[in-house]
């Protein structure tokens, strides 16, 4: 177990993580949901044990910059130790769960606008000083987001050693899935990777292989919620309209263009899917292949490639009406 927990709850939260892994479950991404709920009631509800309806409340208002998916898995886990709690002898409340849909459609931004957006990047300045590490975090963490696929709390968990600006790859651990992954990046987004160390070994900070590869300049771990606010900010000085859009629309944009062009320079979509599946880190193609029709929204055209190489593989219905006969009128009565 790599996460310590310190509230009222730890035993029971080690106990549940426990079990779930004798029973062959890897339980890894939620480690870190139970971190962030055990800090939670460290700062607010320190004192007597059991999940009370006022704690679930509060711990399941949803987050901002939080998609629902997260929301709502989020609300599943407290309600699923709630009820371990409750079997403990520890009455413990069940939330009702939000509702899940999944009508929901990422932006994706067109080459102009992320060309906008690095140059925003690289000009944004402002009189905070939080806002002025952004002169050199927010270029290069921008850059890898959208030529990487990842998302920004993998990004910001990264660490100098899991960095190789010689050969070009970086590896992600402890991911999302449970699992690590590497990602290999082209010679343009290492120049600017090797642009940003020069600029941050320069501020006055301790800096080893284990301290965090995107840094404040204090030396601290970026913090995500941090990124999504000056993230907002760099929007609007881009002209960029920014109702809806999220810090996560990067990921989605990679994937959409990626797909685009592996499928525009002639390869087969059978071939594309499971390599940007691979890369992105899902668990099944399922995920990757959404992509395939948002694609086709952005890229008129790509569908008609697609149909080339797999003809009938995305089968149309057409519902053909016809006007019944006399005799099928009479058999109907």
């Amino acid at each position: 177990m790599s996460k310590t927990y310190h509230s009222i709850y730890a035993p029971y939260i080690e106990e549940l993580i426990a079990v779930k892994r004798n029973m062959g479950f890897k339980y890894t991404y939620v480690e870190s949901v139970f971190s962030d709920f055990d800090q939670f009631i460290l700062q607010n509800y320190n004192e007597a044990i059991g999940i009370t309806k006022v704690i679930s409340e509060q711990w399941c208002k949803r987050r901002e910059n939080e998609s629902a998916s997260t929301h709502y898995h989020r609300c599943i886990l407290l309600n699923s130790f709630s009820s371990f709690l409750s079997k403990r002898g520890i009455p413990s409340y069940i939330i009702k769960l939000p509702i899940l849909r999944n009508n929901f459609v990422p932006y994706i931004f067109t080459h102009e606008e992320i060309a906008k957006l690095f140059w925003a990047c690289d000009n944004y300045q402002s009189g905070n000083n939080d806002l002025r590490s952004s002169i050199i975090v927010m270029p290069a963490l921008m850059r890898t987001l959208y030529a990487t696929g990842m998302r920004i709390s993998e990004a910001v968990s990264l660490n100098n050693k899991d960095i190789n600006l010689k050969e070009d790859y970086c590896i992600l651990r402890d991911t999302k899935n449970g699992e690590d992954r590497l990602i290999p990046f082209d010679t343009t987004l290492s120049t600017v990777l090797k642009e940003y160390v020069i600029k941050r070994d320069k501020l006055p900070i301790r800096i080893s292989l284990d301290s965090p590869f995107f840094v404040t300049l204090k030396g601290s771990r970026c913090n995500k919620d941090s990124i999504y606010r000056r993230f907002r900010k760099i929007l609007q000085f881009a002209g960029i309209p920014k109702n809806n859009i999220r810090l996560h629309d990067l990921r989605h944009t990679f994937a959409v263009h990626s797909l685009a062009k592996m499928v525009e320079s002639g390869m087969d979509l059978y071939c594309a899917l499971p390599i940007l599946s691979t890369y992105l880190g899902h668990k099944s193609y399922q995920a990757t292949n959404n992509y395939v029709r948002l694609t086709e929204d952005i890229y008129p055209n790509l569908l008609e490639k697609v149909d080339a190489i797999c003809f009938n593989v995305f089968p149309k219905i057409c519902l053909l009406y016809t006007s019944p006969s006399p005799r099928d009128m009479r058999r109907s009565r």
